[in-house]
């Protein structure tokens, strides 16, 4: 067992070897231990590697993975497999690696198996690309390489040896969380920043720890695995918006269907807020609104603009948030600000539509499980006494259960 936990340096050597024996260097010159994983599909690597899984799998396994993309899934597989390990029995402290397009892939597919918290950092050629598909819900650290990753040189090496200095700073973490708080995950987008911060505030009041998610569809997601993990003690689900997005791919799409679903093998309370649900958010101005939406009422708001959901989109929302909450009733409760669920729905703002609302809610009390409690409060979701409302109804639940 290695005396001192090491960076892993993961990479495909058989292409890229040079680079990755630099950062091998550049991190133990720093002071910090490294060991090398070779990722390669092509050939074995070209300087010894404490871990040549060429060897291990494509050789051992080469009349089976003749097609790349099959041999790339089983290294990727066996690479996981062997991070994982190597940092559950302490032996390795944080991630890194270079790539193209392919590099890129193996990299961040391997570093996902690592927790949050520890070190991830890819270069990529490809890093000022949308960088969403491969990043997920991992905290990985990506820095564009500029140039192609085609040996060291005073370009190339001046980035490698920054991303060296970047993962050894990483894992030389000082700060560690004080007290032993109860955790609330708290989901919260901008028409609702004002609920949020209230929120936030009133359960600090009450001694808990508030962790916020921006619900942006990878937000929303992250939450939910971090729950998966046993993270948080309750959840607040003050913006579901969320779905209204991944119905009218909005800005905020990309939830999958784990989103607002049970959390397998934990039983969380969870209180559910319609925050967000008046409308979909989507990428236009008052100078370029698409044709289809021109009859829609509209909240203009930056270069994204607020459209109202109509009444059979509404209804479906509620039919949707029903089925996945009966899917396990214990520990879920539903609260409803009558006069608004963001910004943009208040009496006297763009997206005000009682009937909208009402359809959302006669359809939602249909479906819904009747031991699902649905509490209705008499205001709007940023009005600071309905902050109130949900913290205490959110310590209610949390204490049921304790």
């Amino acid at each position: 067992m290695i005396q001192t936990p090491a960076v892993a340096v993961v990479g495909t050597f058989d292409s890229k070897g040079e680079e990755h024996r630099f950062l091998k260097t550049r991190i133990e010159e720093r002071g910090i231990p490294a060991i090398t994983v070779h990722v390669g599909t092509r050939r074995p690597s070209p300087f010894p590697a404490d871990y040549d899984l060429y060897r291990q799998v494509i050789q051992q396994r080469g009349s089976v993975l003749t097609d790349r993309d099959r041999a790339i899934e089983a290294v990727i597989a066996e690479a996981r497999s062997l991070i994982s390990d190597l940092y559950q029995k302490g032996d390795i402290c944080g991630m890194i690696s270079a790539g193209g397009g392919t590099g890129t892939h193996i990299g961040v597919s391997i570093m996902a198996a690592l927790p949050l918290g520890v070190p991830k950092v890819m270069v990529s050629t490809v890093a000022s690309r949308d960088m969403k598909p491969v990043v997920g819900t991992k905290d990985i650290t990506m820095l564009h390489s500029v140039a192609d990753i085609l040996g060291v040189n005073s370009i190339t090496g001046r980035i490698l040896d920054r991303a060296a200095g970047a993962v050894s700073g990483m894992v030389q973490k000082q700060w560690k969380p004080t007290g032993d708080k109860k955790r609330v995950a708290l989901t919260m987008f901008g028409f609702i920043t004002r609920a949020a911060e209230a929120v936030k505030a009133c359960l600090e009041g009450m001694g808990y720890e508030v962790i916020a998610f921006h619900a942006n569809g990878t937000g929303g997601m992250a939450m939910e695995e971090l729950a998966g993990e046993g993270y948080f003690d309750g959840i607040l689900d003050l913006a579901t918006h969320e779905l209204a997005d991944e119905l009218m791919s909005g800005y905020c799409r990309g939830i999958g269907p784990a989103r607002l679903e049970p959390v397998a093998g934990r039983h969380i309370p969870r209180l559910v807020v319609p925050g967000g649900l008046d409308c979909a958010v989507l990428e236009f101005t008052r100078h370029n609104i698409p044709e289809n939406l021109k009859d829609r009422s509209v909240f203009f708001y930056d270069f994204r603009s607020a459209v109202r959901l109509s009444l059979d989109e509404t209804r479906f929302i509620a039919r949707q948030l029903a089925e996945k909450l009966n899917q396990d009733i214990s520990g879920i409760k539903v609260l409803v600000p009558m006069k608004g669920w963001s910004e943009a729905d208040g009496e006297g703002s763009p997206l005000h539509d009682p009937p909208a609302q009402d359809a959302f809610m006669k359809t939602l009390r249909q479906l819904l499980n009747p031991q699902v409690p649905i509490e209705e409060a008499d205001l709007h979701i940023n009005d600071p006494a309905f902050a109130e409302i949900a913290s205490k109804t959110m310590d209610q639940m949390i204490r049921r259960i304790a």
